[in-house]
């Protein structure tokens, strides 16, 4: 009938239809391929996700005084518009994972003081700006992972002070150039899993006094520097799994709980300096199992802790 055809026919025309009055906007149409216009000032959140959206118009958010969560994750934006973020001044969380972002404008967090949780994962980033940090001195939350950076610009992350957690997992990071990690005072999680790290410099976790969980599992890392996690007084998660290392460098011995350890999945050389290590800090060995012994050939195949808690060698 000529009234159900023109009923279907709306429907095709609006897929994500704004609500009056509404808080929170929510659309998820595949096909959906401009922002929709018309949402009320009430709106608080809005989540455009899973759909054919490539391009925002700078004056996309007019008129939303109050949003607070902006959820734009599985896109296909390539680029942002520079104004984009002005009208929203309350602007909590941003997330843009899994979108086709290769940069970012200079000035695009230039209004953003009250952002406090910002997801980049899974674009195309190839650099890191200070410029896009400047601003942002109530971010708590930073996830760049699974981008293409192959670099840690010194001073990059300086002006946040405020940053409690920063993933850089899973990019093509191969070394840390000094002072990249300047200005993370009250840092207390960082994520270097799945990069290209072979070394990393004595001071490297220097500016981190309060970091208390460290990944650093499946990198090229073949030996640590003497004391690099001595001012991590209060770590305890450190993930060392699968890379090339033999011998082990631990933080101090702190109060509270043992430190939760997985050294596992490293050619590890069982004489003294090791046992010793393992001794002194006491820590919760995590998959055990897989915690061998490469060295001596006497301990090939052995597991880890079981020659610690032997206690056959004379030290």
């Amino acid at each position: 009938p000529p009234l159900l055809l023109a009923l279907l026919a709306v429907g095709r025309a609006t897929p994500c239809s704004p609500q009056p009055n509404a808080t929170r906007f929510v659309c998820t149409e595949p096909t959906l391929s401009t922002f929709p216009t018309g949402l009320p000032t009430t709106t608080v959140a809005i989540s455009v996700e899973f759909t054919a959206l490539a391009t925002l118009l700078p004056t996309a958010l007019a008129g939303l005084p109050q949003l607070r969560e902006l959820h734009l994750s599985s896109n296909l934006l390539t680029t942002l518009p520079e104004p984009l973020l002005r009208p929203v001044p309350t602007l909590r969380i941003l997330d843009l994972t899994d979108n086709l972002l290769v940069d970012l404008p200079a000035g695009i967090f230039t209004g953003a003081h009250h952002l406090q949780h910002f997801a980049l994962r899974g674009n195309q980033l190839q650099v890191l700006k200070p410029t896009w940090f400047r601003h942002l001195l109530q971010l708590q939350w930073l996830d760049l992972t699974a981008n293409k950076l192959a670099e840690v610009p010194p001073e990059v992350f300086h002006s946040l002070s405020s940053l409690r957690n920063l993933d850089l997992s899973h990019n093509r990071l191969a070394t840390l150039a000094p002072g990249a990690l300047a200005g993370l005072r009250v840092l207390e999680q960082l994520d270097l899993e799945g990069n290209h790290l072979g070394m990393l410099l004595p001071a490297t976790f220097v500016p981190m006094p309060a970091l208390r969980l460290l990944f650093l599992q499946d990198n090229k890392l073949q030996a640590l520097p003497a004391g690099i996690f001595l001012p991590l007084r209060h770590l305890r998660v450190l993930d060392l799994a699968r890379n090339q290392l033999q011998a082990l460098e631990l933080p101090p011995r702190s109060p509270g709980p043992p430190l939760d350890l997985d050294i596992s999945g490293n050619p590890w050389d069982c004489e003294c300096q090791l046992l010793e290590a393992l001794q002194q800090v006491a820590p919760q060995l995590i998959t055990a199992r897989d915690t061998l012994c490469a060295n001596p050939p006497r301990h090939r195949g052995r597991q880890v802790a079981e020659v610690s808690q032997a206690g056959d060698m004379v030290c």
